[in-house]
C-alpha cells in the first residue's frame, strides 16, 4: 500500500506579529515536519499529525493566515526515498545532540563529585536537568517515523545518566546521613537528683 504525506501550505497575515509564525513553525518542527521551500512542509499522514496540522491550518486561518493541508502520494519511489532519507537525517541529528547533551550531564555530576557537592540541592538540580533529557528524547522519538539511526545509542545514553543519577544520589544520601551535628552544645544527660 502506498504511503500517504500531508502536504502543508502555512503563511501568516502580512505586517503581522512573528507570534503567530513562531507558533505555526514550532509546531511544524515538534511534528517533524520536512520542508520543502519556506511555508511548505510535508509530514506523513498519521492520526495524530492530521489532527495537529488541521488545528493549526484552522487557528492561522481564524487569525488572517493562510494554512492549507493536502492528503498525497508521492508516486516515484526515488523521490519519496529521499525524502524518508532526509527526515531520517534530521532525527539522527537530534539524537546525536542528546548524546553529546549527555556527556556534558556526566562531566557535571563528576565536576560535583569532585567538589565534594554530592548533596541534596546538587541532587535536585541535576534530576530537573535528567527529566529534561527524557522530555527531549520522547520528543524526538515521537516525530522518528522512519526508525532513524542514533535513536538507540540515544535511548541507551539517558539511561546511562539515569544510573549515573541513582549512584550520585546514593552518594548524596549517605554524605546527608555522615554529616555531623551542627549543635556542638551538650547532649543532656540524666542526672540522678537523690534525696537529701
Amino acid at each position: 500500500m502506498e504511503r500517504e504525506w500531508l502536504l502543508i501550505t502555512v503563511s501568516t497575515p502580512p505586517g503581522g506579529s512573528s507570534t503567530l509564525r513562531v507558533y505555526a513553525w514550532r509546531n511544524l518542527r515538534s511534528l517533524g515536519a520536512h520542508y520543502l521551500q519556506q511555508s511548505v512542509c510535508l509530514l506523513p499522514a498519521t492520526p495524530k499529525t492530521t489532527r495537529a496540522a488541521a488545528r493549526l491550518a484552522t487557528r492561522l486561518r481564524a487569525e488572517g493566515g493562510h494554512g492549507e493541508l493536502l492528503r498525497i502520494r508521492l508516486t516515484d519511489p526515488k523521490q519519496e526515498a529521499a525524502v524518508i532519507d532526509a527526515i531520517q537525517r534530521e532525527r539522527t541529528d537530534e539524537y546525536h545532540e542528546v548524546v553529546e547533551s549527555t556527556r556534558e550531564f556526566h562531566e557535571e555530576l563528576q565536576y560535583e563529585r569532585r567538589r565534594g557537592r554530592a548533596i541534596y540541592t546538587e541532587l535536585e538540580e541535576s534530576d530537573a536537568n535528567l527529566a529534561r533529557h527524557q522530555k527531549w528524547l520522547a520528543a524526538i522519538r515521537a516525530r522518528d517515523y522512519f526508525d532513524a539511526p542514533g535513536g538507540q545509542d540515544a535511548t541507551a545514553a539517558v539511561a546511562s545518566c539515569e544510573e549515573a543519577l541513582a549512584r550520585f544520589e546514593s552518594e548524596a544520601l549517605s554524605a546527608e546521613l555522615d554529616e555531623p551535628s551542627s549543635d556542638s552544645r551538650p547532649g543532656l544527660r540524666a542526672v540522678d537528683g537523690g534525696s537529701d
